[in-house]
């Protein structure tokens, strides 16, 4: 599964050709969730309160790159690589 981007400590990473809804996974220290991208929310799994906060900020904030990685993955194409929100 491709990572896409690292920041905080958090992981954020999409396969390719997954189900929908358009989503991503993200682990952080033991906890693992999946993230709908339209909405930046938890749709499954669990993360800490603040993480999810960051997790849903970052995920609005870089949506169009995210449903054109998820396009990308549908099709088996390499994924982009997304700035973190730590800017790294």
């Amino acid at each position: 599964m491709p990572t896409i981007a690292i920041f905080f400590g958090i992981i954020v990473r999409m396969w390719h050709d997954d189900h929908p809804p358009p989503h991503i996974h993200v682990e952080y220290q033991g906890f693992e969730a999946l993230v709908a991208i339209e909405t930046g929310l938890v749709s499954q799994g669990e993360l800490p309160r603040k993480v999810a906060s960051i997790v849903k900020d970052w995920c609005l904030l870089h949506q169009t790159e995210l449903l054109n990685n998820w396009e990308k993955a549908q099709h088996f194409e390499p994924l982009d690589r997304i700035q973190g929100a730590d800017r790294d």
